[in-house]
C-alpha cells in the first residue's frame, strides 16, 4: 500500500474504531479498491460492514436501488447517482457512514463524459456530501486517486461533524 494512501485508511481505522462507527461502500469506478485498502490493516472487521462493487448501470439498479430516473436523467457518471448510490448502500447495511465512487476512468469518452471524471460521495443519516474530480492519470492512476479523494471526504466529513455536533 502506498504512503498515501496507507495514512488515510490509518485515520479511517482510527475514526471508526475510536468512536464505534460502521462503513459500507458502493463502488463503481474504483472496483473494489476502497474495500481494499479498507481491509489491508487489521481490525477493519470491528467496522467495516460491506463493500458492494456495483460496476454495471443494472446492479446500480437492482441491488443498491439507484433510480432508473437518476440515470435516466443524469447518467451513471453523475454527482447525483454518486449520491444515490451512497445513500442506499448505508441505507441496505444499516452503518453509520457510507462511501461511494462512480465515474470513467477512460480511456474512452462515456456517456459524452471526458475521461478522469469522477464522483465521490460521503452519507450519514440525514446528510450526504458528494465532490467532483476531473483527474489527469492514467486508469490506474485514476483508480488510486479517486479511493483516495474519497476516503479523504469521508474523514473531512465526519471531522466537520464532530466540529458541529
Amino acid at each position: 500500500m502506498k504512503h498515501d494512501i496507507s495514512g488515510v485508511v490509518e485515520r479511517v481505522h482510527e475514526i471508526f474504531k475510536k468512536q464505534g462507527l460502521t462503513l459500507s461502500v458502493a463502488e463503481s469506478c474504483t472496483g473494489g479498491l476502497i474495500s481494499h485498502c479498507i481491509t489491508m490493516l487489521p481490525g477493519a472487521s470491528t467496522f467495516f460492514t460491506a463493500g458492494i462493487v456495483s460496476y454495471s448501470e443494472e446492479t446500480k439498479k437492482k441491488i443498491l436501488g439507484v433510480s432508473p430516473l437518476t440515470i435516466a436523467n443524469h447518467g451513471v457518471i453523475s454527482e447525483e447517482t454518486a449520491r444515490e448510490m451512497a445513500e442506499k448502500v448505508r441505507t441496505l447495511t444499516g452503518t453509520d457512514y457510507s462511501i461511494s465512487t462512480t465515474g470513467n476512468l477512460g480511456p474512452h469518452v462515456l456517456e459524452g463524459k471526458e475521461k478522469g471524471l469522477i464522483y465521490i460521495a460521503v452519507s450519514r443519516q440525514g446528510k450526504t456530501l458528494s465532490q467532483r474530480l476531473q483527474l489527469t492519470g492514467d486508469r490506474e492512476a485514476n483508480k488510486e486517486e479517486a479511493c483516495i479523494s474519497a476516503l479523504r471526504l469521508l474523514v473531512e466529513f465526519i471531522d466537520s461533524h464532530e466540529k458541529d455536533s
